[in-house]
């Protein structure tokens, strides 16, 4: 093995990032499996290669008898004492190739296990970059959109990735070269290959990007209890704070509105309910259903999480919400099913009961 390969394992190292180690270990397995075969499935076979060196060593194994009953694995005295002057029956001998004979094996062998090893030891730092990005936002830059599926090919740290139609807020128009940041919420990793799946629809993104925003969730000082969202529509998360000193939906919304404002900014105009977290349902679902006015709350069924809300007759609208809406943001936030009911009771309760 000349100096040749073992410069073109430096270079490879430095150009591609793949360890010459990590390239070294596959070539010695590959090589001794071409050896095996050469020399008609032998199982000994022993293959050093030392960069520190440059010495490469190929020798194969094989058992010292007084009469040979299978060439392949056995070797007579006489000729195992060729090279090893005290070889004995019965104790293995260790013949050493010459580079003729495994020359052309070692770099044809080379050679492929070279080229696998730049894919895998390339794929394996993606996997590696993808996995340290797992349930984080990162930015990333519009490459291109497909007219006809609308999905975005987006540039992360260099690499590509797909953030598909369904993934993108409704109604937004993305463009070249902008940039976004996106959730990542899973790696996919095949045997051809790995890749991100990210999205602009996840509601962890609103999560990250207020701990981003805000200094007082990063460091543990406010505590995000519960969030549900409609993506490019609205989003209510529940805060808490441990400090009683700090307000934790003013932390959130900063000074002049300016955290939630940049969020809000970044999501293409979706409107966010910071609401205060209490451990009291009857507290919990009152503030959920903000900025609807609660007047009582009944918690009907415990186990159920079940419950009534009564709201002032011409909040009503508010409470339910387009669509009904802010009523099931609120009754996912809170995990309870929530019953909304105006103050004077014209839905003629009496009757249904």
């Amino acid at each position: 093995m000349n100096n040749e390969f073992f410069d073109a394992l430096s270079l490879l190292e430095k150009e591609k990032g793949v360890p010459a180690d990590y390239l070294l270990e596959k070539i010695k397995a590959a090589i001794v499996i071409a050896v095996k075969r050469d020399f008609g499935g032998l199982e000994a076979v022993n293959v050093e290669i030392e960069p520190e060196t440059r010495k490469f060593k190929v020798s194969i194994i094989k058992d010292v008898v007084d009469e040979v009953e299978d060439p392949v694995t056995q070797i007579s005295v006489d000729e195992a004492r060729k090279y090893n002057k005290k070889a004995q029956a019965g104790s293995p001998v260790e013949i050493k190739l010459e580079p003729k004979q495994f020359g052309r094996i070692a770099a044809q062998t080379a050679k492929h296990v070279i080229r696998q090893g730049i894919r895998e030891g390339e794929r394996e730092q993606i996997l590696a970059q993808y996995e340290s990005k797992l349930n984080e936002v990162v930015t990333a830059v519009v490459e291109k959109i497909d007219p006809r599926t609308g999905n975005a090919t987006i540039e992360i740290d260099k690499n590509e990735a797909v953030l598909f139609k369904n993934e993108q807020l409704p109604g937004e128009e993305l463009t070249e070269g902008q940039r976004i940041k996106v959730y990542v919420a899973d790696v996919l990793n095949s045997d051809k290959r790995c890749s991100l799946k990210v999205s602009r629809t996840h509601k962890d993104l609103v999560k990250r990007l207020f701990e981003m925003e805000v200094p007082e969730i990063y460091d543990g000082t406010v505590e995000v209890k519960a969030i549900s969202r409609e993506a490019g529509s609205r989003t209510k998360i529940a805060v808490y704070s441990k400090d009683e000193n700090v307000d934790a939906v003013g932390a959130c919304i900063g000074p002049k509105r300016s955290r939630v404002s940049n969020i809000v900014e970044e999501l293409n105009g979706e409107k966010i309910d910071i609401v205060r977290y209490s451990e009291d349902p009857v507290e919990f679902i009152s503030q959920a259903l903000s900025p609807a006015e609660v007047v009582s709350v009944e918690i009907l069924d415990g186990e159920a999480r079940s419950c009534r809300v009564r709201v002032p007759d011409h909040q009503l609208s508010l409470a339910i919400g387009n669509k009904g809406q802010n009523a099931k943001l609120a009754a996912r936030l809170t995990g309870y099913k929530i019953d909304i009911r105006p103050e004077s009771g014209f839905f003629g309760e009496d009757e249904e009961e």
